[in-house]
């Protein structure tokens, strides 16, 4: 019970940072140094990343009318834009397959450390202060998802490819990579949680495909802990999302700038201490 409770606050934090450009792999990692699930170390490195399907399920919840082109309710012309908004998404999650996924062990072996982490998170946060004066005085050219172009959308995925070192968050990086090619924060923000849906799919599917080719199989007590983590992230993500989307329709992303860089000063003040 000890276990699942720890899984109850593991998934609070990833509903609440997967789509805030906070880094949500980053406060997992933290967070785990303190709530430690005594689970073998195959199973956590699964259930840090599988976890976050629970907040993919809640973008596909609150957005399921606009991203679903079978929906033969809307007009011919509706349903053709929304395929080619999935085909901007695939074009964009591109960068992440070629380049992620060949460095995904790696990364996983050697930068999944409080001190990576730290200075990841305030590398980032200084640069969302410094692109947000950069760009106070300036509109942006593109306001509405339609009028992102399949080049804009392979860039921002250059962006989210960033986000492989932990602590970068990628949500992010791909909301700093829109911002700069010219996007509102809206678009921005909108279009890192369409980019969230395949990539997180696949990193959950390559993820238990290991954990599982390692040798390993679930216990009971393992898929209670997997889907108790899972549930709980999708309802904080849900009231998370519709937070976030309020927020910057009246605000800059410079306050998680600053969090970002408090986060990370007191982390390397807890190491060094």
């Amino acid at each position: 019970m000890l276990d699942i409770f720890k899984a109850v606050i593991i998934g609070i934090v990833e509903g609440l940072t997967e789509f805030l450009p906070i880094s949500s792999t980053g406060h997992i990692d933290l967070v785990s140094q303190v709530v430690k699930i005594n689970q073998n170390a195959d199973f956590m490195a699964m259930f840090e990343y599988v976890i976050q399907f629970g907040a993919i399920l809640a973008v596909i919840l609150l957005y399921f009318n606009k991203l679903n082109p079978f929906n033969f309710k809307q007009t011919k012309q509706a349903r053709q834009s929304i395929w080619v908004l999935w085909f901007k998404v695939i074009v964009a999650v591109l960068p992440s397959v070629v380049i992620g996924l060949p460095l995904n062990d790696w990364m996983d072996a050697h930068l999944h450390t409080p001190q990576v982490v730290a200075t990841t998170l305030i590398i980032y946060g200084i640069l969302f202060i410094v692109i947000e004066n950069a760009f106070r005085d300036k509109a942006p050219k593109i306001t509405k998802l339609a009028d992102l172009s399949f080049q804009t959308a392979l860039f921002i995925g250059l962006f989210q490819a960033l986000s492989i070192i932990p602590g970068t968050s990628r949500s992010g990086a791909t909301i700093l990579g829109a911002i700069l090619l010219g996007t509102s924060r809206y678009v921005a923000t909108e279009f890192s949680f369409f980019l969230a849906i395949p990539t997180m799919i696949g990193v959950s599917i390559l993820k238990i495909g290991k954990y599982m080719l390692n040798g390993n199989s679930f216990s009971g007590e393992q898929w209670a802990i997997l889907a108790t983590g899972m549930i709980v992230s999708f309802i904080v993500a849900v009231i998370s999302i519709k937070w976030l989307l309020k927020f910057v329709q009246t605000h800059d992303f410079k306050p998680f700038g600053w969090y970002r860089i408090a986060l990370g000063i007191v982390v390397l003040l807890v190491l060094f201490l």
